[in-house]
């Protein structure tokens, strides 16, 4: 669930609710239903995600949501609920050492923000994510300071003449 979650930057509701039929291997893309505002979208599949998946499939065999969730303590053909994925969260970062609260939109933030410190454009980023407007996806984009670095100033492209070159003038201005 979690890598699933971090390789698509999903919603916590709409993992829940993935069905099977949303993972198009053949196309490497998942179809992700009635995200919030009611729209439907696509988003790659990389292949890490898709041979975890199959794997997890294998050993599940899920029938019609991916991640189905139970009922009486038994597995039922239903979405899972938003606190299994919080718990996922809580303790895969427990077993990890990680002592900070890890919460499952955390790993949408860590999404779009390595996609823009890996050189993805904005508008991408907003796609992706399901944004109709591009403000809240800048919300997401809380640069780190070596991309920051990487960015340098529009100085360093510039050529310039060579300090031995430049003509200086001692003359005194009088006031």
């Amino acid at each position: 669930m979690l890598i699933t979650l971090y390789s698509t930057g999903m919603r916590r509701a709409e993992l829940c609710r993935l069905k099977v039929a949303d993972i198009d291997s053949t196309r490497m893309l998942i179809h992700i239903r009635q995200g919030k505002g009611g729209k439907d979208r696509d988003v790659p599949l990389s292949p890490k995600a898709l041979e975890t998946l199959r794997e997890y499939w294998r050993w599940m065999q899920p029938k019609t949501y991916l991640f189905p969730g139970t009922v009486n303590g038994s597995r039922a053909d239903k979405p899972i609920t938003p606190k299994v994925l919080w718990e996922a969260c809580r303790e895969a970062a427990q077993r990890a050492g990680i002592s900070k609260a890890v919460r499952p939109h955390l790993l949408r933030h860590s999404f779009a923000t390595h996609l823009v410190e890996g050189g993805a454009d904005l508008p991408t980023v907003q796609a992706l994510l399901g944004h109709t407007d591009l403000k809240p996806t800048s919300i997401y984009l809380h640069l780190s300071e070596r991309h920051l670095r990487a960015a340098g100033t529009p100085i360093d492209n510039a050529e310039l003449s060579s300090l031995d070159q430049v003509k200086r003038s001692r003359r005194l201005h009088k006031r």
